[in-house]
């Protein structure tokens, strides 16, 4: 049976309360203005939040590096050697959106990198993190 709206119900004999098909596309017409108006500002902080991955990824290799050199007197090049796993990448059906690699590694030093995988703001530039044997994690590309 089909009731409408401020109909007696015969069971009950009240008049059903609910919103109407035009309120409810008001108040969805609303929300999503809302979220429009939103989204510019939560972008930057979901790219932020993206970007810890890379930094807490390079101070584990700061920290296994640390400790290879002690033990060897001297860095590498090789992050298994180290004892980094790098998780599954997202081009690999993983989640990590960052590459870690050693880029050059001597006696006294080495660089590592963070590359991003994920063009987080879709405009052609990926995130770029460096650290070194001093350990400052930097932004060399920002996205």
């Amino acid at each position: 049976m089909l009731l409408l709206k401020n109909q007696p119900c015969p069971l009950t004999r009240h008049r059903l309360k609910g919103f109407s098909l035009t309120e409810l596309l008001v108040a969805m017409v609303i929300l999503s203005v809302l979220v429009l108006l939103a989204l510019p500002r939560l972008l930057p902080l979901v790219t932020k939040a993206k970007t810890k991955e890379a930094q807490i990824a390079l101070a584990t290799v700061k920290t296994l590096m640390d400790v290879y050199k002690l033990e060897h007197d001297r860095y590498t090049d090789n992050l298994e050697a180290v004892g980094f796993v790098q998780e599954k990448t997202v081009e690999q059906g993983g989640n990590a959106k960052y590459k870690v690699e050693v880029v050059q590694a001597t006696g006294t030093g080495y660089l590592a990198r963070a590359t991003s995988l994920v063009d987080f703001d879709n405009d052609g530039i990926f995130n770029v993190w460096e650290v070194t044997e001093k350990g400052q994690v930097n932004e060399v590309v920002a996205d």
